[in-house]
């Protein structure tokens, strides 16, 4: 099997709802949607106080280049256009829908029929997918047309599907390739035709054996389309680490994947793609997990963004000595500080620990012991970065390679001694991008 040979960690797998088929959930009686979802740019709000909605009308317009629509997951009356704060307490421009009915914009075809034949062209299927707000659905929620409006000179030789699902707890992406693995395919084949590529590969880690005996069944029909089981290991499914598996290239630091003929997807984002090509469905829901070891029945929802988290919680229930309530996985995930909060497209897991697991233990004094640097999938000195932030030496920083830092916190997870290596790494590449960012 595959892998990438830098670094890497192997956390708990934790995979309890992976037999747990996805469960449509209840249209919430109130959605409150915010505006900007996508990395990059805010789109421009469409819509005010007062004007009645279908599912599907747009709320918000994309004007700048990375940026994405957004479309109104319920019908129904805008009550209000106001600030509210999202998970993490930041006050963001929202909308606010009273839903009334399940009214569809005309122009969605909800037929249950799975369309194979593509008749879009390759400059319809990008427009197509901007015009339905489609977004990395992996947790990043980059613009998905962006990637597929090739700089000048570049070709894309491979489309690399990120089916590895490494984040613990998370199983989203594991039910959508076995439930939905013809749509799947046929948001892949789209994807080729936008991207120019001849040949595609699905990386799936081999802890989904039924997914990958599903996929590569299926991918008979599509002699183009290969699916590569992959070890087990973390980041499997970051970007570089993924193209590394599937085609042995190394992206250089500071580039993007096209340097070496490479474009990047998750699985989950190519069936909204099939949803917004062959349906001409926006990116109105969110496939999500909601999961913990004291969860009693862990389960994977489709939501419509704009769903109350606490209404999400309450329906699977949360556990006495609760401590802590991450959005995604325990690795990259964030904390939730605000419960009060709301689905987005980028939701792809609500992790609930009880208070002994989401403490953090004694921070005691570096080792010099070397394992966050055996674990850094980029090859960095996570231990000496994190001594330089300490110190707000963030120009230093720079020259030690911050920037290709992916995240991943397999320093943090790593360290005997507790320390939150990542964090102070994190807080260094911020300040790193905004002296940059000033500069220029």
């Amino acid at each position: 099997m595959k892998t990438f040979t830098l670094g890497g960690v192997h956390p708990e797998e934790n995979k309890f709802a992976s037999d747990r088929p996805v469960e449509e959930f209840p249209i919430p009686k109130t959605a409150t949607v915010f505006i900007h979802q996508n990395l990059g740019a805010s789109p421009v709000c469409q819509v005010n106080k007062g004007d009645t909605v279908k599912v599907g009308s747009l709320l918000a317009k994309a004007e700048s280049f990375i940026c994405a629509n957004i479309h109104s997951p319920v019908s129904g009356k805008i009550i209000n256009v106001e600030e509210i704060a999202d998970s993490s307490h930041f006050k963001k421009t929202a909308v606010v829908i009273e839903t009334e009915t399940d009214e569809w914009e005309p122009y969605i075809d909800r037929s249950p029929n799975i369309v194979k034949e593509i008749k879009l062209t390759k400059p319809e299927i990008i427009q197509r997918i901007k015009d339905c707000g489609i977004v990395g659905l992996g947790g990043a929620c980059f613009p998905t047309h962006v990637k597929y409006m090739l700089p000048e000179g570049k070709v894309a030789e491979y489309l690399l599907i990120n089916a590895a699902e490494c984040e613990p707890y998370i199983t989203v992406d594991h039910r959508v390739m076995l439930e939905k693995a013809e749509e799947c395919m046929v948001g892949i084949k789209a994807l080729m035709i936008a991207s120019g590529a001849k040949k595609a590969k699905i990386g799936i880690e081999n802890n989904k054996k039924d997914a990958i005996n599903h996929l590569t069944e299926v991918a008979k029909q599509y002699p183009d389309i290969e699916v590569a089981p992959l070890q087990v290991k973390y980041p499997q499914g970051a970007e570089k680490q993924l193209i590394k598996s599937l085609i042995n290239r190394e992206v250089p630091d500071g580039k993007l994947p096209i340097e070496v003929g490479a474009i990047v997807n998750n699985i989950t984002t190519c069936f909204a793609v099939y949803e917004a090509v062959q349906k001409n469905k926006p990116l109105i829901e969110t496939f999500l997990t909601v999961t913990g070891k004291k969860v009693e029945s862990p389960r994977n929802f489709k939501v419509r963004i704009g769903t109350p988290i606490l209404d999400i919680l309450n329906t699977v229930g949360i556990p006495e000595n609760t401590g802590k309530l991450i959005a995604g996985g325990p690795m990259m995930g964030k904390a939730v500080s605000n419960m009060n909060s709301f689905a987005v497209k980028g939701l792809t897991s609500l992790l609930l620990m009880d208070e002994k697991e989401s403490k953090r233990g004694d921070i005691e004094p570096c080792l010099r012991c070397g394992k966050c640097v055996c674990g850094c999938p980029q090859g960095l000195e996570p231990f000496f970065v994190s001594a330089l932030s300490i110190n707000n030496r963030y120009e230093e920083c720079e020259s030690c390679g911050v920037l290709n830092c992916c995240e991943c916190g397999s320093c943090s997870f790593t360290c005997p001694s507790n320390r939150p290596v990542l964090d102070y790494v994190r807080l260094a590449k911020n300040k790193v991008m905004a002296l940059k960012k000033r500069q220029s």
